[in-house]
């Protein structure tokens, strides 16, 4: 389940699927630091002379291509991350009656889990749904803003803004996580200690052994 160079580890994120997530991360930011210039006062500046409007559409063509980008560098990913979040069990629910020993970096006693616990299931989920609020309505107000009456006009941009600010406290979610579980490393290299994962993802591992049992590994 490792390399030779990653003995004791497990490969979790494939090049691919960290290139996809760099490229939904960096438009994100983009997304939102251009748009809060909108709207915050202490980040204005960065709209004077209208220059953040064309970034903030550049990184929206990034972000928009980030669904056909995993579908054509990882289409097996794709489908195990749309599949996989939305797909819950008995553990699932049992994790969710835990969940606050999980958010303080406490797994031990935890049920067990597949590739995704419950808690990144939800999340995966929920960035699904509100990027694709997003991304409808900001096509919306980018191509017919102009065909719109205003009360279309003020409720579609309330509904973007919304899905913006919900996404944002996912990422705060995301990287607290990732803070808790020291999990930076893992979206450089893709490989994560294996006795962690049967730890915190342990049906997983279990289905990677039989995969090499069985000689069915991909």
């Amino acid at each position: 389940m490792s390399g030779h160079d990653h003995e004791g580890e497990i490969l979790r994120y494939r090049t691919r699927q960290r290139i996809v997530h760099a490229v939904m991360a960096s438009s994100f930011l983009i997304l939102l630091i251009t748009g809060l210039a909108l709207v915050w006062g202490p980040l204005a500046f960065i709209a004077a002379g209208g220059w953040s409007r064309y970034l903030h559409r550049i990184a929206a063509v990034g972000f928009i291509s980030v669904p056909f980008l995993y579908i054509l560098l990882d289409r097996a990913g794709a489908r195990e991350v749309l599949v996989e979040s939305f797909q819950y069990d008995h553990d699932d629910v049992v994790w969710f009656k835990k969940m606050y020993r999980y958010a303080l970096g406490r797994t031990s006693d935890m049920p067990p889990q597949g590739r995704l616990n419950a808690g990144q299931k939800l999340h995966h989920s929920a960035v699904i749904i509100f990027s694709a609020v997003i991304v409808a309505t900001g096509i919306v107000l980018w191509g017919f803003k102009s065909s719109l009456s205003p009360t279309m006009l003020a409720w579609t941009a309330m509904i973007h803004d919304l899905s913006m600010l919900a996404l944002t406290l996912l990422l705060v979610g995301h990287v607290f996580f990732t803070y808790v579980y020291k999990a930076w490393s893992s979206m450089a290299t893709g490989y994560v200690p294996e006795d962690e994962m049967k730890l915190e993802h342990g049906k997983w591992v279990e289905e990677l052994e039989h995969q090499v049992a069985t000689g069915s590994e991909s």
